[in-house]
């Protein structure tokens, strides 16, 4: 895995200049589908929020997931995003 330049993190404008990201920016247009008092509302809400603290561009980042309801992960990030089956995610990762 290449390291991530700092001087590339912010992501540009149509104008030059540097946009600052926020949650709502990591935030997809999927209904997020977990069963009441699941624990993967906290952890999505914590990764979406923290995402915008580490200045990567969307466009640079992508979640890989498995098999089960936590799975559902990388629909719920506007990010890109891979579903795999069974034991394959870390190595597509």
């Amino acid at each position: 895995m290449s390291p991530i330049d700092p001087t590339e993190r912010g992501v540009t404008e149509a104008g030059g200049g540097i946009q600052t990201l926020t949650r709502q920016d990591f935030v997809s247009d999927q209904e997020v589908r977990w069963c009441p008092g699941c624990g993967d509302y906290a952890i999505l809400a914590a990764v979406q929020s923290i995402m915008p603290e580490l200045g990567i561009p969307r466009e640079k980042i992508v979640f890989v997931s498995g098999i089960g309801c936590s799975s559902r992960f990388p629909y719920y990030m506007n990010t890109y995003g891979m579903h795999s089956i069974h034991g394959r995610a870390p190595a597509i990762a």
